[in-house]
């Protein structure tokens, strides 16, 4: 069940909100402070947070700040009642998915909400192979750099001046690391870091 996180400020149209999600077949969490979600919420998940644009004390600008900050996997849809075209604009260029003003009715909400989540999965996706890629030491970074441009094993025991052998054994490492079970993974995996 994909997760929705509501951070609005205005009880009534949050429990709205929630409940037309919930008949979508969403799990929902609801948030009334930005300060609360900030510090509560998993923010490294795949999931969409509805963000409420004006707020008091951290307003839904703030909150999408602290969220880039922080490298969060949840994709943002801004869903208010107060919205003009710049500040949709320049929301949009800071990474927001979708920008909805209320109210808004099922279908154009759902629709949103799907993308972001194709949003939000691929960025976690990524955030994963991150941190494989920092598991890799600076020599099999190197060789599986090597591997991805194309090199047999006798070449890359030349270009960094090892064994045959330590390199089968690096790059059998470097695919365990990286969770790849081929070459044509590995490279894939290898260009999502960059």
């Amino acid at each position: 069940m994909a997760i929705i996180h509501l951070l609005d400020d205005d009880i009534a149209v949050t429990q709205a909100c929630a409940f037309l999600l919930e008949s979508l077949g969403y799990e929902v969490f609801c948030w009334e402070q930005g300060e609360k979600f900030l510090a509560e919420a998993n923010l490294h998940q795949v999931g969409v947070l509805l963000l409420d644009m004006r707020m008091p004390v951290l307003d839904g600008h703030a909150v999408h700040e602290i969220m880039r900050q922080k490298a969060s996997t949840l994709a943002v849809v801004f869903l208010t009642g107060h919205g003009d075209v710049p500040m949709a604009v320049e929301q949009m260029k800071r990474g927001a998915v979708d920008f909805l003003q209320k109210p808004v009715s099922a279908v154009p909400l759902q629709a949103a909400l799907e993308h972001a989540l194709q949003v939000s999965a691929a960025a976690f996706s990524r955030q994963e192979i991150i941190c494989c890629y920092q598991q890799l030491t600076p020599k099999e970074r190197e060789l599986a750099h090597l591997v991805a441009k194309g090199l047999m094993n006798r070449e890359i025991s030349d270009a960094m001046n090892i064994a045959v052998r330590t390199v089968e054994v690096h790059r059998a490492r470097v695919m365990e690391k990286m969770q790849a079970g081929s070459l044509a993974e590995l490279v894939n995996r290898l260009q999502r870091v960059q």
